[in-house]
């Protein structure tokens, strides 16, 4: 069997690790046939490239890596809204909220009486974390050291969950 036969054959046998490899990269049975299947294409394409002495499977498996990622790039890329408008019109058009909607107008209004409940030590820096204001800028304004705020925020954030667990 020669050079090129053997390298095919191993190719061929790793067929199994890689599909289980792509798996967990894609989460996607049919996104891992495919990464599978370039994988294998780049690998016999760049035979060549392959140092006998070298770990094969390792080798191969950083190819699908690689694959992967700049697959995952070039998606993030061609998702990515470039708004050329003169008046920005696109990036300052507002968002649905989903408040508007009778179901998302009772759960803020409900959020809202129970957040009124707890006491100001914990509402305070919630409410401003959620208008938008950063861990530092909430220290200061309320006059508490920053560490104090992330876990007044976090113990809030935690009694919310148990009080509203039946709206999820």
């Amino acid at each position: 069997m020669n050079k090129s036969n053997t390298f095919k054959s191993s190719v061929i046998g790793m067929q199994g690790n890689l599909m289980a490899f792509a798996l967990k990269l894609t989460t996607n049975k049919e996104e891992a046939h495919d990464l599978v299947q370039d994988t294998c294409l780049k690998a016999l394409d760049n035979e060549d490239k392959f140092v006998d002495n070298a770990n094969f499977k390792g080798w191969i498996l950083t190819i699908m890596r690689n694959i992967f990622i700049n697959n995952y790039r070039r998606e993030v890329r061609e998702n990515t809204v470039i708004d050329s408008t003169e008046s920005l019109y696109y990036l300052n058009a507002t968002q649905e909220s989903g408040i508007a909607t009778p179901e998302g107008a009772y759960g803020a209004t409900e959020i809202t009486s129970i957040l009124a409940s707890f006491p100001a030590d914990f509402r305070k820096p919630f409410s401003m974390l959620m208008a938008g204001y950063k861990y530092e800028e909430i220290s200061k304004a309320l006059d508490m050291p920053v560490g104090t705020v992330k876990s007044h925020i976090f113990f809030t954030r935690k009694r919310l969950r148990e009080i509203l667990k039946d709206y999820r």
